[in-house]
């Protein structure tokens, strides 16, 4: 299934995308789309409901990040190959952690703001997970079982925050509209391989990133087991598992986004985001 949020901002209702690709409404079915029903028995009942019968939603309403109420959103950090050699640094020995805040999050074609006094915002075409069921020092071969679905993130960053300011990651990967999410979050049994996906951003139209999973180092169970060991992984937490090459960062000379750009990010099977960058007015 296709899960999805439409709606206003802070106002999402629940929806799925039916198999014509039409949008359908559940608010009759689930409270919204979120840790509540992402377990196996409900999302098996809401599979097994009757999809045609369900109402069609009117017009293009915006569509919202695919899951709410995110507990937490994790991040992965160097854990394509390619994308570490571009980067001149080593292959990491374990994956690198860190957190973004759950208030970076947004819809998929929601603007993307340039925060005051940034001037290295760049793009990461991600794969993400959400976890269905709760996990705590799962096994390897177990840790498939705790995750729901799939999704699209942009981890947006602000280089010079991230690396040149004292502290960890998490300052230059949590700005407001800094996880634009989605468009719709695809349940794990239409994901035959989430290791060999082709992903791609533009950016105005330029292909930046033109990757695959199949480089992760880290795989999703890995990941799983892994970062149950260090906390508790409840349904509705987001994981995303790092970006392949082709960031601004790792360009000769470096290339960051603009106010007015466009970008434009895909991964099979799992949609297309786009956002425009905005600057705020200061107030």
């Amino acid at each position: 299934m296709k899960l999805v949020r439409y709606g206003k901002a802070g106002e999402e209702r629940p929806g799925l995308i039916d198999a014509d690709g039409a949008l359908r409404d559940l608010s009759d079915e689930v409270p919204d789309i979120d840790g509540r029903i992402l377990g196996p028995d409900a999302l098996a009942r809401i599979a097994g409901l009757d999809h045609t019968a369900l109402p069609l939603v009117a017009g293009t309403p915006r569509v919202g990040p695919c899951v709410g109420s995110v507990g937490k959103l994790i991040g992965i950090g160097l854990n394509y190959s390619d994308h570490a050699a571009e980067s001149g640094m080593d292959v990491p020995s374990e994956p690198i952690v860190f957190l973004k805040a759950t208030t970076a999050i947004c819809g998929p074609d929601d603007d993307v703001e340039l925060p005051q006094g940034a001037a290295k915002v760049d793009w990461e075409v991600e794969l993400a997970f959400v976890i269905g069921t709760r996990a705590k020092n799962v096994t390897q071969a177990d840790a498939l079982s705790h995750v729901a679905g799939y999704l699209i993130v942009n981890d947006v960053s602000e280089r010079s925050w991230q690396a040149e300011r004292q502290g960890q990651w998490t300052k230059g990967k949590s700005h407001d509209t800094f996880a634009p999410m989605g468009p719709w979050l695809v349940t794990a049994d239409e994901v035959a391989n989430p290791h060999d996906l082709g992903m791609r951003l533009d950016v105005d139209d330029v292909r930046r990133q033109d990757g695959s999973t199949r480089t992760l180092i880290f795989g999703i169970a890995h990941l799983v087991s892994y970062l149950s060991t260090f906390m508790t992984l409840e349904p509705g937490d987001v994981v995303t598992t790092g970006t392949p090459p082709g960031v601004g960062l790792g360009m000769q000379p470096q290339v960051f986004l603009q106010e007015g750009q466009m970008m434009r990010l895909e991964i099979d099977g799992l949609g297309v985001q786009q956002q425009r960058c905005v600057r705020k007015a200061v107030s």
